[in-house]
């Protein structure tokens, strides 16, 4: 098989755009990025020839999605997470945590060794990579369950940590917890120690307890003003410590709805593009349409964009991480180079795979995204093996 030369458009690297740049895949991994495509001998390649309009992205890394297109996680299956893992590239998603829910411990060790499973055998080039778990919940606040069974949540605890974690096969790369909770900050310090993301979410943490969590090794924030004590004039809360603090990267579910677009923009304004992960949240009715589905045994209902418990607590999401993208753009006016450190970037850094994944460079992994002059995705590479063509294109 030749190598697929891909020319024509701009190509976003890690230093700086191409234009009319070109990007040659082989053995499923990105082989050369360069200028004057002309001087290469074409038919020692197949061919991509972009319109100039077009961009090429890194592929895009969601830290928190719990399903897809009738998937879920819990689902233990193997056929939930090849659901996902064929559905995601066409919203552009290249890599993904599996992210697990509050559940019964039989429920959830199911769900991790399902992923451990998928991830040693079952996630071929094509698909999108399980990168790992992310685990959210069951160490979270009553107070804060948003829409987390209540009945399973537990306090921190770093036993039942280590014991989930060997069963995943180390697989957990994040978890979200409430610190405050007893337990909390001997958990986020021994996850710290272990190469694992400790998360503040679903937490209902004063500012003070939330300064004690970073001392003691938190890092990352679960879904910003969601499932968190908010910003108020004389309590910063979690919310108001995560914006003031440089140490903290946090995730937002830009969809308009689990956040307005203002505050959308003050996060961004303070936190800046290096310290902010565009994640989806989204559920299984991702892909599906208006109706009723589940999520963590509880009823939802989906209506147009809005995915709500019968009490009408927001359930995650039905967000593509591509209008994620879009929305942010809209949001804030900032800059693709911002979109890609938001959606690629930051995410590999923060798991440790930045050596491989969410730039465009030689020797790392061919995890590449066209988009037209409208940011839509029209080609998803993942692995250097075309997993999506929208069909428009075809």
């Amino acid at each position: 098989m030749k190598p697929l030369l891909i020319t024509g458009g701009t190509i976003y690297t890690e230093s700086g755009e191409l234009k009319k740049g070109y990007l040659i895949i082989k053995d499923q991994q990105i082989a050369e990025v360069g200028k004057g495509a002309d001087a290469l001998n074409r038919e020692d390649y197949d061919v991509l020839e972009l319109p100039a309009t077009s961009s090429v992205v890194p592929g895009m890394i969601d830290l928190h999605i719990h399903g897809a297109a009738g998937a879920d996680v819990m689902d233990g299956t193997e056929e939930a997470l090849k659901t996902m893992a064929v559905t995601l590239p066409q919203e552009g998603t290249t890599g993904f945590l599996a992210t697990t829910m509050t559940q019964g411990e039989e429920e959830i060790e199911s769900a991790l060794q399902n992923v451990r499973e998928y991830m040693g055998e079952g996630n071929p080039p094509g698909e999108a990579e399980v990168i790992g778990l992310h685990l959210e919940g069951p160490f979270i606040s009553p107070k804060r369950a948003g829409a987390q069974p209540l009945d399973h949540i537990k306090n921190p605890d770093v036993k039942l940590f280590k014991k989930w974690q060997e069963l995943s096969g180390n697989a957990i790369k994040l978890v979200t917890l409430a610190p405050e909770e007893p337990g909390g900050y001997e958990l986020s310090s021994y996850l710290k120690e272990t190469g694992v993301v400790a998360s503040i979410g679903h937490s209902d943490a004063v500012y003070e307890e939330v300064v004690k969590s970073i001392d003691s090794g938190v890092t990352h924030a679960t879904h910003l003003y969601n499932g968190m004590r908010g910003l108020h004039h004389r309590e910063p809360g979690v919310a108001g410590a995560i914006l003031l603090h440089d140490e903290i990267t946090t995730e937002i579910i830009v969809d308009g709805i689990h956040s307005r677009p203002e505050m959308v923009k003050f996060a961004y304004r303070n936190k800046g593009s290096e310290r902010v992960v565009l994640i989806t949240d989204s559920m299984r009715a991702k892909c599906m349409g208006n109706g009723s589905y589940t999520l963590g045994g509880q009823d939802v209902t989906v209506d147009g964009n809005e995915a709500t418990l019968a009490d009408g607590t927001l359930a995650g999401s039905i967000l593509k991480m591509k209008d994620a993208a879009r929305n942010m753009r809209e949001f804030t006016g900032c800059s693709t180079e911002d979109i890609i450190q938001m959606t690629a970037i930051n995410q590999a850094k923060e798991l440790g795979v930045y050596e491989r994944k969410g730039s465009l460079k030689a020797g790392k992994d061919a995890d590449v995204v066209v988009l037209n002059e409208e940011k839509d995705v029209i080609f998803t590479f993942c692995r250097g093996k075309l997993s999506y063509q929208r069909r428009e294109d075809v």
